[in-house]
């Protein structure tokens, strides 16, 4: 999707921030006006939130919605809601993981492979494999994941690096040069009030 932005909006820098921004947002651009699924978006917000002016946002709908190719995919976008940001929130844990460039689909399938050979209950997974930036992979867990699952996919080659969002403290072993453990912070809060005398 970022050659096609590229070979449409090479010309236009300010109108592809706010072509990424909408492809990125899974904002569709419809009837001259950008929507959130059927939600009508302000301009002025996006304007502000884009950081451009809203004059760049009108001509960026105008030139999607006269070029035929740009317009067929950007009044199909939607966005995707997610379990990554709340996981912690339930008690579930997030696995994030950088991947190397052309490693990805290998990598991908064997740590599928692993979670499935484990018994890991796998709720949602989110990955984006695109020819620019970091290749990365989101894997909402139901529950915890294993200690020793988790040594298991670290020694899958292609990782550059790994973290995993989790409500328990515990996981802090987990750290490496490549691992990284981010707390819940309810989890966290929990646990201090409920140690209080």
């Amino acid at each position: 999707m970022m050659l096609i932005l590229e070979a449409y909006f090479k010309n236009y820098p300010a109108r592809r921030k706010v072509a990424e921004f909408l492809f990125e947002n899974g904002l569709s651009v419809r009837n001259g006006k950008i929507y959130i699924r059927n939600v009508e978006v302000p301009i002025s917000e996006l304007a502000r939130a884009i950081g451009v002016n809203r004059k760049i946002i009108y001509h960026t709908i105008e030139y999607i919605e006269k070029t035929y190719s740009l317009k067929l995919i950007f009044e199909r976008l939607n966005p995707l809601p997610g379990l990554i940001d709340v996981a912690p929130l339930m008690g579930w844990e997030v696995l994030e993981i950088d991947v190397d460039k052309g490693g990805y689909e290998r990598a991908f399938a064997e740590v599928m492979r692993i979670l499935a050979e484990n018994n890991v209950r796998v709720m949602e997974v989110f990955s984006r494999n695109l020819r620019e930036g970091t290749s990365k992979i989101f894997i909402v867990i139901d529950g915890t994941l294993p200690v020793e699952t988790f040594a298991k996919i670290k020694d899958i080659r292609g990782f550059q690096k790994f973290i995993l969002h989790t409500p328990e403290r515990e996981k802090e072993k987990l750290v490496c040069n490549y691992c990284e453990v981010k707390y819940c912070p309810k989890r966290v809060l929990l646990e201090a009030t409920t140690q209080r005398p």
